[in-house]
């Protein structure tokens, strides 16, 4: 498993063995597609996490910042693995190991409880801090526009709707708070019965909605048990304006554009019908 270390840079596993000396590599986690590597790692007793940045990666900033600034609420808990050393430089961080299993596939992946549990967290998460961002619609705006120039199977005539209405749009000044950015049951571990919550790299500050786009297209979609569930853990619903629905349709649009570059043609389905469901709810 030591071969594994041959897709750290240089740079990436001197500093390691610095921070941790004689460590060895356990386990692989990495996804496969995108550039960051995980590996679950070992010393005498002690286990880490161990995440590196390739070089055109942009989430390793994000997470090294969220340890830094927005986890305590979950790390004071046992709830998110704490972090021991990081580079933002070097795009490498080391984590404690934080013990548990996928919720996702798992016999907790239609359990109310789990989710209700995942919406407390969140409401953690959330309740921190909250801020006014001005630009906030205009650039997610642009950032949908730029996604559709690009290469995507979006059929022409619905490629134009969208950017017809994306440009109709109003860009009111944002409430942003501290998200994950890909909150989901693939990101939550369980451990005898409690949620923990792991992979911080698409972390930023953004409307409390955002942050229930993945559950409305897949699990709440599936099961409305698990919606109510969460709510009740979360404490309210914060869809209540229509920058839900926008960035609901926004949310459509990056899942077909980014699953058709990846070649992940079922998500890539899947972002198709969040654009339908999306439009018919705009």
């Amino acid at each position: 498993m030591d071969g594994v270390l041959a897709r750290l840079a240089p740079e990436q596993r001197d500093l390691l063995q610095r921070w941790i000396p004689g460590v060895v590599v356990e386990k692989d986690h990495s996804w496969g597609i995108v550039e960051t590597t995980v590996l679950e790692m070992t010393r005498g007793d002690a286990r880490f996490i161990v995440k590196a940045g390739g070089t055109r990666d942009h989430h390793m900033a994000r997470e090294i910042h969220a340890h830094r600034n927005w986890l305590t609420p979950w790390t004071s808990r046992e709830r998110a693995a704490t972090m021991l050393h990081a580079s933002t430089l070097a795009k490498l961080l080391v984590t404690t190991y934080l013990p548990g299993v996928l919720l996702l596939n798992s016999g907790h992946a239609t359990d109310p409880a789990a989710f209700r549990q995942a919406g407390e967290l969140l409401a953690l998460l959330h309740g921190q801090t909250a801020t006014v961002d001005e630009g906030y619609e205009q650039r997610e705006n642009g950032r949908s526009l730029t996604l559709l120039d690009g290469p995507h199977r979006i059929a022409p005539p619905r490629s134009r709707r969208l950017r017809t209405l994306i440009e109709s749009w109003p860009v009111p000044p944002a409430t942003v708070v501290p998200t994950h950015g890909d909150w989901q049951p693939r990101n939550w571990l369980v451990h005898d019965g409690v949620v923990g919550v792991i992979d911080f790299g698409r972390a930023a500050l953004r409307p409390a909605y955002t942050d229930f786009n993945r559950l409305v297209a897949q699990d709440f979609r599936d099961d409305p048990r698990l919606e109510q569930a969460f709510l009740e853990g979360y404490g309210r619903d914060p869809r209540t304006d229509d920058g839900w629905r926008r960035s609901r349709l926004r949310e459509a649009i990056a899942t077909a554009c980014w699953a058709y570059d990846k070649g992940i043609e079922d998500f890539e389905a899947q972002g198709h019908r969040m654009i339908d469901e999306a439009l018919t709810a705009v």
